[in-house]
């Protein structure tokens, strides 16, 4: 796997996001910056992973297979949601113990959807403008 330049813009987003998660949650700790950026790659890891099971579960759903392929996709994406969650939760406790915490799931839950967030933004924002030729 080759490290792209929008790999370092989401660890660099994902940093900044914990960071503000720590200063306004009192359950969001991570006793130093090492750690945070730690904890940044971590969860780009991890949510690379996730995203690319969610997209094979919706690729599924979508295919035009037999039904039992469909529901088999459905069953993945249903685990996958909630799933995920308490994956991170699990892998920060132990890669981490009690030098990082994300609060409960709920918090976690808040945590990812901005991550997420925040990478759709930057992706946005920092992709190509198409330009128009001029017809001169």
């Amino acid at each position: 796997m080759r490290l792209r330049a929008i790999d370092l813009v989401d660890v660099l987003m994902y940093l900044i996001v914990l960071g503000t998660f720590s200063q306004l949650f009192p359950a969001v700790i991570s006793e130093t910056f090492l750690l945070s950026l730690l904890t940044a790659i971590l969860l780009k890891i991890v949510l690379e992973a996730v995203v690319w099971v969610k997209g094979r579960a919706i690729a599924h759903i979508r295919s035009d297979g037999t039904a039992a392929r469909r529901a088999v996709g459905v069953v993945v994406l249903l685990l996958i949601l909630p799933g995920s969650k308490f994956l991170v939760l699990e892998l920060v406790d132990v890669v981490f113990g009690d030098a990082v915490q994300l609060g409960g799931f709920f918090l976690v839950t808040l945590l990812i959807v901005v991550l997420m967030l925040a990478r759709g933004a930057a992706r946005r924002l920092l992709s190509p403008v198409p330009t128009v030729e001029s017809a001169a």
